[in-house]
């Protein structure tokens, strides 16, 4: 098991004192069948004077909290460090369609666990232009696990990572035409492509840590969000790839949470109340592997 720390750093600063603030934070890493969280803790400044924890509908950690007194920055600091099992791919194989037909037909505990990852979202919606990922991938008898590396890699070798492209308002759409974008409109195609075909797809939250190129040292905050996707694969289980990396399973992943899009596991969103102001707003992560 490899241990790794998170600290993630989030950092507003107002023109001017804001009178009042609401905060919703998903920046506490959950429980998986491979990770294991040995400490989570949320820091804020100034101090809220309203605080509450509580699980949302995917079983993700959230923290809802309030500043009701005039403040000029709001600081929100996580730290957590969590124990990672290497994930293994199953070395057998099940039909794609079987699953599809599995999902589709689930009741009782199952349905609850895959149905909401089966629906397209504003964000993953059904587009035609869906089709030609696909299309020569799913075929007939085809394993899932096979398929969904083979989309994987796909989205890898045919996107472009630009982070001058794209922004939490660009549509996927825009993203397809150009063949370009970052880690989060790669795990929005990834489950657009796989509910397309009927398999539940999940979208990923979480971190990823660099690795420096050789000979240079690793530099503290500069680490990233990140976002990949995770299929259900029918007697499999989840399976969590990064179209981004090409990774399958992922190496160096630690999860906050998922659901059906970002709009679900945003990491911070909120808004503040007082006087028309300037606002700047400043974010450093950094992810390490503690040894």
């Amino acid at each position: 098991m490899r241990t790794f720390r998170v600290m993630h750093r989030t950092e507003y600063t107002y023109g001017t004192a804001m009178s009042d603030g609401f905060t919703v934070a998903r920046l506490l890493p959950r429980n998986t069948p491979l990770q294991t969280v040995r400490h989570a803790a949320i820091d804020v400044s100034p101090i809220p004077d309203e605080w509450e924890e509580s699980l949302d509908p995917f079983g993700n950690r959230v923290v809802h909290f309030a500043v009701h007194h005039p403040h000029f920055s709001l600081t929100v600091v996580s730290h957590a460090e969590v124990g990672l099992d290497t994930g293994e791919l199953p070395t057998g194989e099940v039909p794609w369609q079987h699953v599809a037909a599995t999902a589709a037909a689930a009741r009782g505990d199952l349905a609850a666990d895959v149905a909401p990852f089966l629906a397209h979202t504003a964000q993953t919606p059904p587009l035609a232009a869906v089709g030609d990922l696909t299309g020569d991938i799913f075929t007939e008898g085809r394993g899932v696990i096979g398929a969904v590396q083979h989309l994987c890699n796909r989205i890898f070798t045919g996107f472009q990572f630009d982070a001058s492209f794209s922004d939490l308002s660009t549509p996927m759409h825009a993203v397809l035409a150009e063949r370009r974008g970052v880690c989060q409109d790669f795990a929005h195609v990834s489950c657009a492509a796989l509910r397309s075909v009927g398999l539940p797809a999940r979208y990923v939250s979480g971190y990823i840590e660099t690795v420096p190129l050789p000979g240079e040292p690793k530099l503290v905050g500069v680490d990233a969000s990140h976002a990949w996707c995770s299929v259900w694969a029918g007697e499999f289980g989840w399976i969590d790839f990064d179209p981004t990396n090409n990774q399958m399973p992922p190496l160096r992943h630690v999860t906050l949470g998922w659901g059906r899009d970002y709009d679900d596991v945003a990491p911070v969103r909120g808004v503040v109340i007082g006087p028309p102001s300037g606002q700047s707003l400043h974010v450093a992560v950094d992810v390490s592997e503690v040894f």
